[in-house]
């Protein structure tokens, strides 16, 4: 199992929009072989903005890789994004692989 997880940072006010695009948007991942699950987590609260963590869980490492260089990839991340102002920073990608 291969795990990966985006941080957003989010500014106070914005949360509502952000994740109206999240909801809206066609990830295409159900169509990527080895895929299994997705989530978008709303973490703590912070002085200047909110924590979200897109989730997604991969069969492999090698899985996810083909998915991020796959013309899926490239339609969903191509959709409407969040407006100017909703991010504080970019996202920090965290990758995890399962050892139990």
């Amino acid at each position: 199992m291969f795990i990966a997880m985006n941080r957003f940072q989010i500014a106070h006010g914005f949360e509502e929009g952000f994740e109206q695009v999240w909801r809206q948007r066609d990830s295409y991942l159900s169509e990527v072989p080895g895929f299994k699950t997705f989530n978008l987590l709303k973490g703590p609260v912070r002085e200047d903005h909110v924590l979200y963590a897109s989730h997604s869980v991969w069969e492999s490492k090698a899985a996810f890789e083909a998915w991020t260089e796959s013309e899926s990839f490239r339609k969903a991340h191509a959709q409407t994004s969040a407006p100017k102002g909703t991010y504080l920073g970019h996202p920090d990608l965290e990758t995890f692989e399962s050892v139990l």
